[in-house]
C-alpha cells in the first residue's frame, strides 16, 4: 500500500514513516491464496502504520467472524498449552507486543483465550477489533473470545468507543459491532480445573450448567447471573472476609463483591481449583487472591493486559501461560503509540483556546491600556477615574441632573465589569494553555469526562490538587500484594518479569 506522499518535502519528522494513503484494497486484504480469509499479518502491519480499511471490508470481516462466534457455546472447554489475556482496552500497540513470541506467543502456533474488554479507554479500539477478528478467522480452533463488561452499548456510549466509531466510520458501523459483541461466549473451563470469566461469580451461579442456560444474544442486563459474570469483583481484603456471603458492589454501581466463603463453595461444588478473571487494573498486571493461606493455590487470579493503562497508570501488563499443568505469568511493559488529540479533535478545534487567549488579551489591553504584568487582574481606582473622564468627554458632563449622574455611574460600572470579564477570560485561557497536559489528565480521570466546576478560574494550584486526589485514589485502587509463590501438586506458578532494557 502506497504511503502518503510528501511532494514539497516539508514533513518535519523525516524518520517517521507517513501513514498509508488509502484504505487497504480488498484483493490484498482477502487474497485468493488464503481462500477468502483475511491476511492478518498484512492487516497488522497496515494498522500499525495508522492505515484504515474500507467500511464494506470491515462489514465482511465482522460478518464472517460472527458465523464462528454464534456457533460457539456459552461455555468453552480448552486444554493447555494456552495463553490467557485480560483487558486490552483499545491499546493496539500493546496488543502487538502481546502477540510477540517472547510474550504471549505467535498466533500461528499459540492457543489464545481473551477475557474481554477489547474496547474503550484507548484510542485504537477499532484497530484491536479488526486484528482480533482477522486472527480469529485464520485460527478458528485456537483463538477464543469471552465477553467483557465494556462490550455493550451502555459503556461504549459513555466512554469513547462509540465516539471512535463515529470518527473513523459511522453510526451504522457502531451498531453492527455492538450486534457482533452480543455473540461473544461468557465463560471457559481450562484443563477441567479452572473457570475463566471476565468479572466474577454470582449468587445465582450454582453450577456450570447455569451459565449454559443463559440467553446471551443481547445487551447484558443490569442484574442477575449474566450481569454478574461481567461485573462482579473479589473483595479487596487479605483473608477474603465478608460479613455476609455477598456484598453490594457500590463501586461498580451494580452486581456484587464476593469473598472467600462464596468462592470456595462454588469451586468445591464444581470440582474446580481457581477462578481466573480480568476486569480490574493491577499495578503488576496480575493479582493472586490467596484467601486460603499463603501455601494454598490462589482462589482467584486477576489478570490485566493493558500496560500503562489510560497512559497514566504506569502499570505493567501481564498474561497467563498454561503449559504442562504449569501456570506462568508473563509481564511486559507498554509500547509507545502515535499521539492523538483528546476526543479525536482536529487541529483547528484543538487550537481554539490559543486563538481565544490572544483575542481576549487584545480586548483586555484595549479596555485597560495601563495594566502592568499578566497577573494584575484588579481594577484600580485610577482605572475607574479614567472611565469616568471618558464618559464625561462623551457628553455626560453637560447634563447636571441626578439622572445624568446615575447614567454615568451605570456606564462606568458596565466598563468596569467588561474589564473584569475579559480579565477572567484571560486567566482561564492562560490556564488552558499553560496547564493543558494537566487538564487533559484531570479530564480523563473524571467519570463523565468533565472538569470540576470552576476549576479553570482557580488556576494551576487547584488543578494540581485535583490530580493529587486522583493519584491518591488510584494508588489505593492498585494495591497489589506481593507474596511468595508455592509449588502446588500438579500445578505451579512462575512469574516472568519483563527485561529492564528498553529499545531506543
Amino acid at each position: 500500500m502506497d504511503l502518503l506522499k510528501d511532494p514539497v518535502n516539508d514533513r518535519q519528522v523525516k524518520t517517521l514513516k507517513p501513514p498509508p494513503h488509502r484504505p487497504l484494497s480488498r484483493n490484498l486484504m482477502f487474497p485468493d491464496k488464503l481462500k477468502n480469509k483475511p491476511d492478518w499479518k498484512l492487516l497488522r502491519d497496515h494498522l500499525q502504520k495508522e492505515g484504515r480499511i474500507a467500511k464494506e471490508d470491515l462489514f465482511k470481516l465482522v460478518a464472517d467472524c460472527n458465523k464462528l462466534l454464534k456457533n460457539e457455546g456459552n461455555v468453552i472447554y480448552l486444554q493447555d498449552p494456552l495463553t490467557v489475556v485480560g483487558d486490552i482496552h483499545g491499546q493496539y500497540y500493546d496488543l502487538l507486543k502481546l502477540l510477540e513470541p517472547k510474550v504471549g506467543g505467535n498466533p500461528e502456533n499459540t492457543k489464545y483465550l481473551f477475557l474481554g474488554d477489547f474496547v474503550d479507554r484507548g484510542s485504537y479500539s477499532i484497530e484491536v477489533i479488526i486484528l482480533m477478528y482477522a486472527i480469529k478467522l485464520n485460527f478458528q480452533n485456537t483463538v477464543y473470545f469471552l465477553r467483557g463488561n465494556h462490550e455493550c452499548r451502555q459503556l461504549t456510549a459513555f466512554f469513547n468507543f462509540k465516539e471512535e466509531c463515529l470518527y473513523k466510520y459511522d453510526q451504522e458501523t457502531y451498531e453492527m459491532l455492538m450486534d457482533s459483541f452480543d455473540l461473544f461466549p461468557l465463560a471457559c473451563i481450562i484443563n477441567s480445573k479452572f473457570i475463566a470469566i471476565h468479572g466474577g461469580i454470582s449468587p445465582d451461579l450454582k453450577s456450570i450448567e447455569d451459565i449454559k442456560k443463559i440467553e446471551r444474544y443481547h445487551e447484558p442486563p443490569r442484574q442477575g447471573l449474566f450481569c454478574d459474570l461481567l461485573w462482579s469483583d473479589p473483595v479487596d481484603q487479605e483473608q477474603g472476609y465478608l460479613d455476609t456471603a455477598w456484598k453490594s458492589n457500590e463501586v461498580r454501581g451494580c452486581s456484587w463483591f464476593f469473598g472467600g466463603d462464596s468462592a470456595n463453595k462454588f469451586l468445591q461444588r464444581n470440582n474446580l481449583i481457581s477462578i481466573i478473571r480480568a476486569h480490574e487494573a493491577q499495578l503488576d498486571g496480575y493479582k493472586m487472591h490467596r484467601w486460603n493461606g499463603g501455601q494454598d493455590f490462589p482462589v482467584v487470579i486477576t489478570i490485566f493486559s493493558a500496560p500503562n493503562y489510560c497512559d497514566v497508570y504506569n502499570n505493567r501488563g501481564a498474561v497467563i501461560k498454561f503449559e504442562n499443568n504449569t501456570l506462568n505469568i508473563q509481564q511486559y511493559q507498554y509500547t509507545p503509540h502515535p499521539y492523538l488529540l483528546p476526543n479525536f479533535m482536529d487541529i483547528f478545534t484543538w487550537s481554539i483556546p490559543f486563538v481565544a487567549e490572544k483575542i481576549t488579551e487584545m480586548l483586555y489591553n484595549i479596555l485597560q491600556t495601563d495594566i502592568q504584568g499578566d497577573d494584575d487582574e484588579q481594577i484600580s481606582e485610577s482605572d475607574i477615574q479614567q472611565f469616568k473622564q471618558l464618559t464625561k468627554q462623551g457628553g455626560l458632563q453637560k447634563q447636571s441632573t441626578t439622572g445624568s449622574s446615575q447614567g454615568a455611574q451605570k456606564n462606568t460600572e458596565k466598563l468596569k465589569n467588561k474589564i473584569k470579564f475579559v480579565s477572567t477570560m484571560m486567566k482561564m485561557q492562560r490556564t488552558l494553555r499553560e496547564e493543558r497536559e494537566s487538564i487533559i489528565q484531570l479530564k480523563g480521570a473524571c467519570p463523565d469526562k468533565r472538569l470540576p466546576k470552576g476549576i479553570l478560574m482557580k488556576g494551576k494550584d487547584a488543578i494540581n490538587d485535583q490530580l493529587a486526589d486522583f493519584n491518591t485514589a488510584k494508588s489505593v485502587d492498585l494495591i497489589n500484594e506481593k507474596m511468595p509463590y508455592a509449588q502446588i501438586p500438579q500445578e505451579s506458578i512462575q512469574i516472568k518479569k519483563p527485561s529492564t532494557q528498553r529499545k531506543k
